[in-house]
């Protein structure tokens, strides 16, 4: 483990060059890796794992559509693909990848299937951070810890495949065998990460749910949309607006940011670009630090944790989600996004 510094604080790093894949795999040799759950992290994590030769079998509901995509994807019924009990009583580690109402639900059959020395591994830490609302409670003889990847399951593949890593974070909860840290970095070199920052199981779930609901995806459609309307009430037009509110953010700026940073970015704008840009920055930031602070707090009070259990669980959730993703969906702003997106180069057919 490293200790490397960033911008004065110190913090607790695994890269892939002090603990390569061959030593991951010589970690997990003896080991059956059992995810259960192929919708989000699923597919990419068992995947990854399966390429870099860790035994991998997935556990999934039989003839559901999942089950089906894990057959797509190469698993084979019997033999690396199995109902979810018969994996969880194969598996030495649970990758627990199920969606948080779902671990509520499916955790009665995992717990009695955590026999001493196994490993339960988390990629999120609400189920043990909120567990006095999920009811999961390991027993104490086995070892409890996560790998977060920084990005969806699919990104995390898409990387995977380039060669890349996507960032991870690992926290241990438990370490009942003594094993704990080598098993859970092996797994997180294993998935594809990058490399891997310490945290812990709480720490990780207030600031991913505080994430996702800021500048991941509820801040970021609430500024699109106000500069978006903003533009439209004063005459510009659908083109005009969306290019500048997302276009040119998404495909110019934001991989240069990715690339070199936000100084670095700045810097290679025009000079009215930059000048704007320092005058107004600090005043979006004491805007919004307030709304930040209320949504950190409805995060660490739990207020968050039980209305995602609560409209999770419910039998139309799904029908009931679609609904309110519609009102994106349809509306001018993505609408506008739709026809931008296939009237880009690599969109358009080319004659020969």
């Amino acid at each position: 483990m490293a200790k490397l510094n960033f911008g004065g604080s110190e913090e607790n790093v695994v890269t892939r060059e002090e603990f390569p894949l061959s030593k991951a795999q010589d970690v997990l040799k003896d080991e059956v890796v059992a995810v259960i759950g192929y919708g989000v992290q699923g597919p990419g994590q068992a995947l990854n794992q399966k390429d870099n030769g860790i035994n991998v079998i997935v556990g999934q509901r039989k003839n559901s559509k999942t089950w089906d995509k894990a057959i797509a994807d190469g698993f084979v019924p019997g033999e690396t693909l199995f109902e979810i009990e018969e994996a969880l009583e194969r598996g030495t580690v649970i990758c627990y990848l199920l969606s948080d109402a779902a671990q509520i639900a499916v955790w009665p059959t995992v717990k009695k299937h955590l026999t001493p020395g196994k490993a339960l591994y988390f990629s999120h830490g609400f189920g043990i951070t909120f567990n006095e609302q999920t009811g999961i409670i390991p027993p104490a003889d086995v070892d409890v810890f996560l790998v977060a990847p920084k990005g969806s399951g699919t990104s995390l593949r898409r990387m995977f495949l380039q060669g890349r890593g996507l960032n991870s974070s690992y926290a241990i909860f438990q370490d009942a065998t003594g094993r704990a840290f080598e098993r859970v970095i092996a797994l997180g070199i294993a998935v594809g990460s990058g490399y891997l920052f310490e945290t812990d199981f709480r720490k990780e779930v207030f600031s991913d749910l505080t994430g996702e609901r800021g500048t991941l995806m509820g801040c970021i459609q609430g500024i699109f949309a106000a500069q978006y309307e903003v533009l439209r009430a004063n005459g510009h037009s659908p083109s005009e607006s969306f290019n500048e509110t997302v276009e040119e953010l998404t495909q110019s700026l934001m991989p240069l940011v990715a690339e070199n940073g936000m100084d670095w970015m700045y810097a290679n704008c025009s000079t009215t670009a930059q000048r704007g840009a320092l005058d107004w920055w600090k005043k979006f930031r004491d805007a919004t630090k307030p709304v930040f602070e209320d949504l950190y707090k409805s995060v660490a009070t739990g207020v968050e944790s039980q209305k995602s259990i609560d409209s999770n669980s419910k039998d139309d959730y799904r029908e009931k989600l679609d609904a309110e993703l519609a009102e994106l969906r349809e509306s001018e702003l993505w609408q506008a996004g739709k026809t931008v997106r296939s009237l880009r180069p690599e969109n358009q057919a080319v004659e020969a």
